[in-house]
């Protein structure tokens, strides 16, 4: 296993995908399960660290529901992860953990894309879109 990626250098994509790889990697493939979960967890936490710098939201207009939404949801991811971090390192049912790092990654994935969204509207609204 490797050290964990840097959050300069990774970016919201780059964490998502190193979680995923190191999810994917079974942890008696010749590593031990200490280590395993010691990967885990700082990649979870580079994870955590890039969505707390989450940035801004619209705050007028017909975005700001969409926005306040985003910011909920991403409260709420905030709070997976900390209950998740003890037991990646804890936990003795490792296939519970994974599935639910998974599902975790799913949901991250998914507010990355309506956050890619939500700008994407906010600068067409902006330049006043085609229609």
């Amino acid at each position: 296993m490797t050290a964990t990626p840097s959050r300069s250098t990774t970016g919201m994509p780059g964490a998502l995908h190193a979680l995923a790889l190191v999810l994917d990697a079974s942890p008696t493939a010749g590593v031990p399960l200490g280590n395993w979960r010691w990967v885990v967890r700082q990649r979870l936490a580079v994870l955590r660290d890039l969505l707390v710098v989450e940035g801004e939201h619209p705050e007028d207009g017909w975005l700001a529901a969409r926005g306040g939404a985003a910011l909920r949801e991403r409260n709420t991811l905030l709070t997976r992860m900390s209950r998740l971090a003890p037991r990646v390192l804890e936990d003795p049912d490792l296939g519970a953990v994974r599935a639910d790092l998974r599902r975790l990654l799913l949901d991250v994935t998914h507010h990355v894309q309506r956050l890619h969204d939500l700008a994407y509207d906010a600068v067409e609204l902006e330049l006043g879109g085609s229609e």
